[in-house]
């Protein structure tokens, strides 16, 4: 379903809505350091650093029959084609103890997979070497204030990156310090007309809150008689979910490496007691130096104790979700077990070529076969991540997230490292760092309508805080 995290979900994921009616049928048959982009300008102007969502949609293995009941959504977006050919390794490095102190290794062999239609200029997963980076990220718990900051005045649009139901993004250049952003637009109405209000709002609150090296930050919002605007950073290097289609899995120390720094990610939003509720490839977006971004908060809400939205993705769903229970923070935990799987395998574990509903049986049956390849000790924290017993599942116990992060499986990562950026990524993405370089997104026909309308404005009272 489309929220405003970035206009669109991908084909597999599903709004409250869309679940209930497939839960119901299924019953019935038995989910860089940042600059403001007016700082250099005016003291007074200063915003806060971010990152986007862009909406590509996934030819996905697990998401064929989400695709399938989605097809006539309208909620659903063009189906996102890849366009790079693969050149990583398929093969993973069981039983690798690289140090997460050290870069990842590559993978032994290559392969000619093109089952995603890529080609030519994509890289590998290759340990790339960075220069450490000096300066400390800082982690804050201060709430901005990004009302009122800019205008279109202050940006040229320079084309556009992702389109869907709601309206589009752009990438900009900054009239001011001349670096450049992304503008997300969402067309009023059409929030309106698909009931997004409060998953629109909710997300720019949610923006506003967070500031952390692994996760998109807000820069600023205002609307016109028309549309709303979000400005963001733009995150050059694309979505981690294009890379895993090129490489088809990663090996252990590359996923070991992505999936450190969600962690981190995901126990700082619940210190704030947010739950992001739509963990997967599609929204974690890669920096030009190869470390992660969350992006797509949507779905993220202020929750001190339980709730029962029904909301995600249909692979991604913690069962007490899909049996429309009241759930808490650990439904986070679960997904970041179904995102290691699927980094590790290539698919996720409940996958089904049915219909969701199958997806569903399957998360609520709870049965899962690990591949022969994964290490012992990824087997081990799967399990204990992906179990619907909440009283054995990771995160949710006395430890907390330390639980997770004193896993054998991450005995080589040196957490305090990894927060400064201070470990190599596996991967860099081959683009032009700071120079506008949109290569690693699709080519989209521009917007003809123009922006900055004035006039009659029947909804700008239901989003006051744009």
């Amino acid at each position: 379903m489309p929220t405003l995290g970035g206009l669109l979900k991908k084909r597999r994921t599903k709004d409250s809505q869309d679940l209930s009616k497939e839960l119901q049928a299924g019953s019935t048959a038995t989910g860089h350091t940042t600059t403001s982009p007016i700082a250099a300008e005016d003291s007074q102007h200063h915003g806060h650093h971010s990152g986007h969502h862009l909406f590509h949609h996934s030819h996905h293995p697990s998401n064929n029959s989400a695709n399938t009941a989605n097809s006539n959504n309208s909620h659903a977006a063009e189906h996102h084609q890849s366009n790079h050919s693969s050149a990583a390794s398929n093969k993973p490095a069981d039983g690798q103890t690289a140090s997460m102190q050290s870069p990842a290794q590559q993978p032994s062999s290559t392969s000619a997979h093109s089952n995603s239609g890529h080609h030519g200029n994509a890289a590998s997963i290759h340990n790339i070497i960075n220069p450490s980076q000096q300066n400390t990220p800082q982690v804050s718990r201060t709430e901005r204030t990004t009302k009122g900051k800019y205008t279109l005045d202050d940006f040229a649009i320079q084309r556009t990156l992702g389109t869907g139901s709601f309206g589009r993004v752009h990438l900009v250049q900054s009239k001011h310090n001349h670096r450049y952003y992304a503008i997300k637009v969402l067309k009023k109405a059409q929030v309106v007309k698909m009931k997004q209000i409060e998953h629109t709002n909710d997300e720019r609150r949610m923006l506003n809150r967070v500031r952390h090296p692994f996760l998109v930050t807000l820069w600023g919002t205002w609307q016109d008689a028309r549309n709303l605007y979000m400005v963001m950073d733009f995150v050059e290097g694309g979505e981690l979910f294009s890379l895993l289609r090129k490489s088809q899995r990663f090996p252990n120390p590359v996923a070991k490496f992505y999936a450190a720094e969600v962690t981190l990610a995901l126990e700082y939003l619940h210190s704030l007691n947010i739950i992001y509720r739509d963990l997967k490839p599609e929204n974690l977006l890669l920096d030009r130096h190869g470390h992660l971004k969350i992006t797509d908060f949507g779905f993220a809400k202020e929750v001190p104790d339980i709730t029962w939205t029904l909301c995600g993705t249909p692979d991604y769903l913690a069962p007490e979700v899909v049996a429309s229970k009241g759930y808490n923070k650990s439904v986070d935990w679960w997904s970041l077990g179904i995102l290691i799987f699927e980094m590790l395998c290539g698919f996720t574990p409940f996958w089904d070529q049915g219909s969701p509903v199958k997806i569903y049986q399957n998360i609520l049956a709870g049965r899962i076969k690990f591949p022969p390849y994964l290490h012992p000790d990824a087997v081990d924290l799967l399990s204990r991540l992906i179990t619907s017993d909440l009283t054995k599942r990771l995160g949710n116990l006395h430890g907390g997230p330390d639980d997770i992060k004193n896993h054998p499986w991450f005995a080589e990562v040196t957490w305090d490292r990894l927060l400064r950026k201070e470990i190599d990524a596996p991967y860099v993405p081959p683009i032009r760092g700071g120079q506008g370089d949109a290569s690693q997104y699709e080519n989209y026909q521009e917007e003809s309508e123009p922006y900055g309308q004035t006039g009659e404005d029947p909804h700008g009272h239901l989003f006051p805080d744009f």
